[in-house]
């Protein structure tokens, strides 16, 4: 059974930084695209950043240079880091993995970000 359970979310300062964490169990991070989205209330999930089974990373414009996508495959973690955090990157976040070859899709349940002073 596949599961991707991500946490480190909470409440942060604008301006300030949170890491969130993508923990798999039943495949391995190293062979699929880890991808981070986002849901803010009353809109549709956007695509945030992936980091590709070679290590590639790909960014939104709306958090390029503020976010990095990470990966430990010795931890089988995905990782977000997001600095300079803005009142609009409040939103539900959540990881995904992807292996394109094989059509395998999961998704996590899902952490929320708030920030606000």
């Amino acid at each position: 059974q596949v599961q991707l359970v991500e946490s480190g979310g909470g409440l942060v300062q604008p301006g300030g930084s949170l890491r969130l964490s993508c923990a798999a169990s039943g495949i391995r991070v190293s062979i699929y695209s880890m991808g981070w989205y986002s849901q803010a209330p009353g809109k549709q999930r956007e695509w945030v950043g992936t980091i590709t089974s070679s290590g590639s990373t790909n960014y939104a414009d709306s958090v390029k240079g503020r976010f990095t996508i990470s990966r430990d495959n010795y931890k089988n973690t995905a990782y977000l880091q997001m600095n300079s955090l803005k009142p609009e990157d409040t939103a539900v976040y959540y990881c995904t993995a992807i292996h394109y070859q094989m059509g395998y899709n999961y998704w996590g349940q899902g952490t929320q970000v708030t920030v606000s002073s």
